[in-house]
């Protein structure tokens, strides 16, 4: 008898067996979509909620950033959204005084992203003198600057923007934010402060620099930037091996 079961267990395994084989092409086709499905969605939540890749296309935050500094900017507790869209929610977290910040250009939110400092916070009021900031009437001390500070020319303000005055209080829920290359940066001397709900998150850390001409990082350079890569790969010299894994 218990021959018999072996025998009818051996028979029962060997047909699931090939059932499972005789599975329709088409059947295994739409299990592979799934599977990848769902991969791929982890990786838009993991995208859009807890890091994205930058790369640096200008010279406004040298020399703590370089242009072509590829960056991994964290997300958490900035700000939540859905890759490839302008969809996101602000989250809990408040950049401190001096924290590098990345956010979406108030004046243009469908443009690319801006990387700057931010120098004064809500409540604030920042005045400009003799090239220095002071803060709350005393001067703020920034080691990390390239040339002096000044008030944006006449005239630098976005269409539909006055020109800012000094000394400038900060609104609540925003923030006065700079460049660290203060010669050359577009920045709130310009167009004013940055809203918190525009602030989606601050670098972490340089997993690849490229010492390369500026037109490969500019948007839609897919072409210049393919080329570039490939000649890092033939020519590393490009790159800056010391800035690679710098964190912020």
């Amino acid at each position: 008898m218990r021959w018999r079961n072996v025998k009818a267990d051996a028979k029962n395994e060997k047909a699931k067996k090939e059932k499972k084989s005789s599975l329709p092409v088409r059947q295994g086709i739409q299990r592979e979509i799934i599977a990848w499905f769902w991969v791929a969605l982890a990786f838009m939540l993991i995208n859009g909620t807890v890091g994205q890749a930058r790369v640096i296309p200008s010279g406004s935050m040298e020399n703590t950033l370089l242009i072509g500094d590829h960056l991994i900017m964290s997300r958490i507790g900035y700000d939540a959204g859905v890759p490839f869209t302008n969809w996101h929610v602000p989250l809990w977290r408040n950049p401190p005084r001096q924290q590098v910040i990345i956010f979406k250009p108030p004046y243009a939110p469908d443009t690319t992203d801006l990387i700057k400092r931010t120098i004064g916070l809500p409540g604030d009021t920042v005045d400009l003198r003799d090239g220095t900031v002071y803060i709350n009437g005393l001067k703020f001390n920034e080691p990390y600057t390239i040339g002096l500070t000044e008030p944006a020319p006449p005239g630098s303000a976005p269409p539909g923007y006055a020109d800012i005055k000094f000394p400038y209080h900060v609104p609540d829920n925003c923030y006065f934010a700079m460049g660290d290359n203060r010669t050359n940066s577009y920045d709130s001397r310009a167009w004013g402060c940055v809203p918190r709900n525009d602030i989606i998150g601050t670098p972490v850390m340089i997993y690849m620099s490229l010492d390369v001409p500026s037109d490969a990082w500019q948007p839609g350079q897919i072409r210049e930037r393919f080329f570039t890569y490939a000649r890092a790969i033939l020519h590393p010299g490009v790159v800056r091996w010391k800035r690679l894994f710098r964190t912020f």
